[in-house]
């Protein structure tokens, strides 16, 4: 029987199912960041052990990338959360990883690039 109470509950269950795929695109760029900044330091790394471990950090990283696509998929279709998780990787790998951890350069073109990227991601987005 549908009390207040049990009617509660099943709205707050049901308004919490939003929350999933904002959690999911979010863990998708954070993971993409950390596989890209591992494979950084695999390339950088001067002995074998170094290339070996970054290499595990940034496949198993990129294995979480591959579950969080896989269960957002639950949520949107794939022609929306490919290019979404993929462009919000793109911008988070040129900003967070190269720009801000690595200090690299990044040229005025290659900004506009990553806007253009973000913009795309509205665009595709949209209903």
């Amino acid at each position: 029987m549908l009390n207040p109470s049990n009617l509660q509950r099943i709205q707050t269950a049901i308004s919490s199912l939003h929350i999933w795929p904002v959690v999911l695109i979010v863990g998708n760029m954070f993971f993409n960041i950390v596989a890209n900044v591992a494979f950084k330091y695999s390339a950088d790394s001067p002995n074998l052990r170094g290339l070996l471990l970054w290499q595990v950090v940034g496949n198993l990283a990129g294995l979480i990338t591959v579950i969080t696509l896989t269960w957002l998929l639950r949520y949107m279709p794939l022609h929306v959360a490919f290019p979404m998780t993929t462009g919000l990787a793109v911008i988070g790998v040129q900003v967070i990883a190269s720009w801000l951890w690595f200090g690299e350069t990044i040229s005025p073109g290659r900004w506009m690039g990553g806007f253009l990227v973000a913009a795309g991601i509205v665009l595709l987005s949209g209903k």
